[in-house]
């Protein structure tokens, strides 16, 4: 898997790049800069780019700025953005698509390599992978919407499960419910958001992106 990473900080970049490594992946670009992120991203089409919302030469959001811009040139482009901060613009700005392959974590949440592998995982095969803090303050702040309102609290608990990539197994750990319980949940939610019989996967993250970019 081919992975083009934007971080300025080159201990924290080199890290990155001997993990990803590590497990198999394939770095075609490390870069520390907004400019040269734009450059890579449109000159080598990686399967997925791993970017720090805040890049030279501004230092603001200058990385998530150069991702959506990509986005918008190869829609679908698997893009998964690391911050220190919850910024809600930002996340919604990059689900408004609707295209799926998005991912949001905060640096000081990733506790371990896997976690951080499979969300990069997650995302390149056009899922998403959202932390919970994110998912959090994006549902507080909807959660009056409608249809979003009409949703149980019992499937707005499946419903941010899901934002994270979890499978219905692994939330029905997390609940402690079946898994059949789950099914019915997930069915639920697809009818409620008015979505159309299709392939499971591809359902689950329609539905993630128009209950977190609902507005």
């Amino acid at each position: 898997m081919r992975v083009v990473l934007a971080e300025d900080l080159f201990l924290l970049r080199d890290g990155l790049v001997r993990m990803l490594e590590a497990f198999g992946f394939e770095i075609l670009a490390a870069v520390e800069s907004g400019p040269e992120l734009s450059k890579a991203l449109a000159e080598l089409e990686p399967d997925v780019a791993v970017v720090d919302v805040r890049l030279p030469p501004s230092h603001t959001d200058e990385g998530l700025q150069c991702a959506l811009a990509a986005r918008r040139a190869r829609p679908g482009l698997p893009v998964l953005v690391l911050s220190q901060h919850v910024e809600q613009l930002y996340a919604r700005e990059l689900l408004a698509d609707g295209n799926g392959g998005v991912g949001y974590l905060l640096k000081d949440r990733v506790f371990d390599a896997e976690q951080f592998i499979d969300a990069v995982r997650r995302v390149a095969a056009g899922g998403t992978a959202m932390d919970p803090q994110v998912i959090s303050q994006l549902l507080s702040r909807r959660a009056r919407d409608e249809p979003m309102g009409g949703l149980t609290p019992r499937e707005r608990e499946v419903m941010e499960l899901m934002a994270q990539g979890r499978s219905n197994a692994a939330i029905a750990a997390q609940l402690v419910v079946t898994e059949r319980a789950v099914a019915k949940h997930t069915s639920n939610i697809f009818a409620k958001l008015g979505l159309p019989v299709s392939d499971d996967d591809n359902r689950r993250v329609l539905a993630v992106l128009a209950y977190l970019d609902h507005g």
